[in-house]
């Protein structure tokens, strides 16, 4: 059966359609933002409040103990810390999409709403192209929001010490501009996948949301000082994750035959 893009669009727009009328969905994608912003924007803050306490040498000796004595030790923390929280912030790409995506074949059932579709001419890819748009849009422009106000509040409380603009460089900019959407893409195939087995939306997003865990444990390996990431470490960790995305595109097309899930659920 052709690829209609029209088709794929109307499955996206119907869907972006009940997230509208999804109050308590809606919220819960809005906290994470403000929480990915707000907590490394407090962090720096309380570096560029007293720059000079004896104990931020200290720490920063600990994660360098090359660290040349006149160097500013609230500056390395201030920029270890936005390297650091650079893994957790792409929690939010993974994430947004899983707490969408549960919902669109899990929560279609409960709302007994896949029937009709199901009943459509859609096809298999159009139905997984549309369900994906609907994920992957406003995870991306969530987090490029975010990204704007986090760059926006660094650079406003980090002036009185850094005199210059510190974001963005070019690990945030490669991680939100090409890695954000490859996440994202790879938290909704894992949403979509799962909702498609189970029979309720709320279990689909507590087993999808596990994903983040592995990124929350190589976060944690950095602030323990175990890892040292940089740009060529998540490019390694994109192609990986782009190779996954391409396994959950499969997958997700042969899970969502309409033939299959009217076997399974009709």
């Amino acid at each position: 059966m052709a690829f209609r893009p029209r088709r794929a669009l109307a499955v996206f727009w119907k869907d972006l359609l009940d997230l509208r009328k999804n109050v308590g969905l809606l919220v819960s994608m809005a906290v994470l933002p403000l929480v990915m912003v707000a907590v490394p924007i407090g962090v720096v803050w309380t570096y560029v409040r007293q720059p000079d306490h004896a104990d931020l040498r200290t720490v920063a000796l600990f994660y360098d103990p090359t660290l040349p004595l006149g160097a500013s030790a609230a500056r390395f923390l201030i920029d270890k810390s936005l390297t650091d929280w650079f893994g957790m912030f792409l929690v939010m790409p993974v994430f947004i999409p899983i707490l969408v995506a549960s919902q669109s074949v899990a929560g279609e059932k409960e709302r007994r709403t896949l029937e009709p579709l199901l009943a459509s001419p859609v096809s298999a890819a159009e139905l997984v192209a549309g369900k994906c748009l609907a994920a992957l849009v406003p995870a991306v422009v969530l987090t490029w929001g975010a990204f704007v106000l986090f760059c926006i509040g660094v650079d406003w409380v980090a002036w009185p010490l850094v005199g210059a603009p510190l974001m963005p460089d070019a690990l945030w900019g490669f991680g939100v501009f090409v890695l954000a959407p490859l996440f994202a893409f790879f938290g909704n195939g894992v949403a979509v996948l799962i909702s498609a087995r189970v029979s309720e939306a709320r279990m689909a997003q507590q087993l999808s949301a596990l994903v983040v865990l592995p990124l929350v444990g190589l976060v944690g390996g950095q602030v323990a000082g175990v890892l040292k990431a940089g740009l060529g470490y998540y490019a390694i960790q994109g192609a990986v994750v782009l190779v996954l995305d391409f396994v959950l595109l499969v997958a997700s097309i042969r899970l969502l035959d309409r033939e299959r899930l009217v076997s399974r659920w009709g």
